[in-house]
């Protein structure tokens, strides 16, 4: 007599997402628990983003100091496990704000919010890990520290006493990534440093299996920015 055919859930965005994560960590000879997924909600209100809470989704990135303040405040008094994460561009004059509501930065690029960073963690008494975002692509529309300046701003960095976590980049768009990533891996092994944000939706598979610590998914797991 035929058994009844055993009906299959379907994975959650956040369950697909982790166990591509580890797949891709496996064939990289990496352990999962080496890379950070940071879930990327930018433009989601409050409602689209307790859901991933409540499965264990702890670390989230935002674009923009102000849309942070107005939506997560009540989330992380809520739920105080969570650690959120600056990955878009910040402008010098947003500094205190920023040290004040994010826990770590992504796009630290240039001499000048370096110093204002400074001022503001040494004013607020906390220190905040930073990524320096490198122009990886020699790109002039997009922001991040030119590739030939890096020494430079990591050196004044340590001066002023700004912690620098790692390096992030956002490789050119419709190009292959993998190079973009591997040139990353270079500029940090080359600096003394460990840690790489690197990847997104359409490329984080390949960012791991290219020594990513730090992956910044967004629509792969809330769908299509409103």
């Amino acid at each position: 007599m035929d058994q009844p055919a055993t009906l299959v859930s379907p994975a959650s965005p956040l369950e697909d997402v982790r166990n591509r994560i580890a797949k891709a960590a496996a064939i990289a000879g990496r352990e999962p628990d080496q890379i950070q997924l940071i879930a990327v909600s930018k433009t989601h209100p409050a409602e689209r983003i307790a859901p991933l809470i409540a499965q264990g989704q702890y670390v989230f990135g935002e674009n923009r100091v102000q849309e942070a303040q107005s939506k997560w405040p009540e989330l992380i008094e809520a739920h105080p496990q969570v650690r959120l994460h600056l990955v878009g561009q910040l402008q010098s004059n947003k500094a205190d704000e920023a040290v004040a509501l994010f826990d770590c930065i992504h796009s630290l690029d240039r001499l000048s919010l370096l110093t204002a960073l400074g001022k503001a963690m040494e004013k607020a008494g906390r220190q905040v890990p930073c990524f320096v975002q490198v122009n990886i692509g020699e790109e002039e529309q997009k922001g991040g520290c030119p590739i030939a300046a890096l020494p430079e701003l990591l050196q004044q960095a340590r001066d002023a006493d700004v912690p620098v976590a790692g390096l992030m980049c956002v490789p050119p768009a419709a190009l292959e990534p993998a190079p973009y990533f591997a040139l990353l891996a270079k500029l940090a092994d080359e600096n003394g440093l460990r840690q790489l944000s690197m990847g997104m939706s359409d490329d984080f598979e390949t960012a791991v299996m290219l020594g990513a610590t730090h992956v910044r998914v967004g629509s792969a797991l809330f769908g299509s920015r409103s």
